[in-house]
Parts: C-alpha cells; structure tokens; sequence
C-alpha cells in the first residue's frame, strides 16, 4: 500500500485519515475507559423490585369480564384491567393460557381506557383521545390509532387459584419508572 493510499501526503494527511485517527484516539481515551470490565470493574444490572401483589381469584373470573386493579403502586396511573379472554393469549396464565392483565391507560398521551374493552375482538379500547386499539391476545399489541408503544403487560403468576401480579414489561405512560418508590 502506498503511502497516498493510507492517508499521507508528504508531511501531511488527508480529512479521511486525520478524522479516523483523531476519533480513534478519542474514544481510546474517554469512552473504553469508562465501560464497565474495562477498568476492573463487574457489570452490575440494575432491576426493578417489583411488589407482589394478588390481584385476585382465577375461580372468580368470568370470561369476557375485565376486573380493575392498581398495579405496581396506588398511583392514578396505575390502574389495571385483568380479563379471562377465551382464547390463548400472549403471556396468559392458567389451563387455557387465557387470563392476562395490562395497564389500561392508552400509551399515546395517557387516557384511561379500564371501560373500553371490547370483549368480541378481545381489544381494549377506542381511546377517547384518538381511537387506539390494543389487540390483548398479542401482548397489547396496537392494532389501530396514534399510539406507537404496545400497553404494558403485568406479568402473572398463579399459585394455586391465587392470581399475582409480579411485574411490568413497558413504561406507564408519562413516568420514567414505573415504581413510585424504589423497595
């Protein structure tokens, strides 16, 4: 390889070449540094304590009749629906994998949505907002409206006829954690 074709011209380098080098240089210094294993140091994550919380009786559920619940906290936001679809459902829980919860406000600008579910479709929603659906047997995914964000899935466990609520997958709208208080 010629020297022109690494960069040098004469005493001189090039853009391309000074560019490379000098981010080369920067992140050698500053960033590798910092990350952690680099410098000794263990990769610590950190994950959210969730509260277990029973939420209700898998005997008591009716198909096709959500029931409200706070979850993870008491907050406003907080409110939840668990409902007893019928169908298998992504993440469901008992016999028929078929009982799921979300949280019910809309992801797109926070509506509460607990009343809207629409039982023939298995959808919670039109958010009164801007007409969001949420498709329950499929992770809360979106099936129509302004919302770019699937609704957060409280995760269940169920021991015995006992149903709890041991966490969250996805951010409540308008919070940048989901726990009001840290455990």
């Amino acid at each position: 390889m010629s020297q022109d074709e690494k960069g040098f011209h004469g005493a001189c380098m090039n853009r391309r070449a000074f560019l490379f080098r000098s981010g080369a240089a920067a992140v050698s210094t500053v960033v590798l540094p910092a990350l952690p294993g680099m410098s000794g140091e263990a990769l610590a994550a950190e994950m959210a304590r969730y509260p277990r919380k029973r939420i209700g009786r898998l005997s008591a559920l009716k198909k096709d009749v959500p029931m409200l619940f706070n979850y993870p906290d008491n907050g406003v936001s907080s409110q939840s629906l668990l409902v007893k679809l019928g169908v298998p459902a992504g993440g469901g829980i008992g016999p028929d994998q078929d009982v799921v919860a979300f949280n019910s406000q809309c992801t797109h600008m926070g509506a509460p949505m607990g009343g809207n579910f629409q039982a023939g479709y298995q959808v919670l929603g039109p958010c009164a907002f801007h007409q969001t659906l949420f498709d329950l047997t499929r992770h809360g995914m979106i099936i129509a409206g302004h919302a770019t964000e699937s609704l957060p899935q409280v995760l269940l466990e169920l021991k015995g006829d006992d149903i709890f609520a041991v966490g969250m997958i996805g951010l409540i709208y308008g919070r940048h954690d989901n726990l009001a208080s840290k455990a």
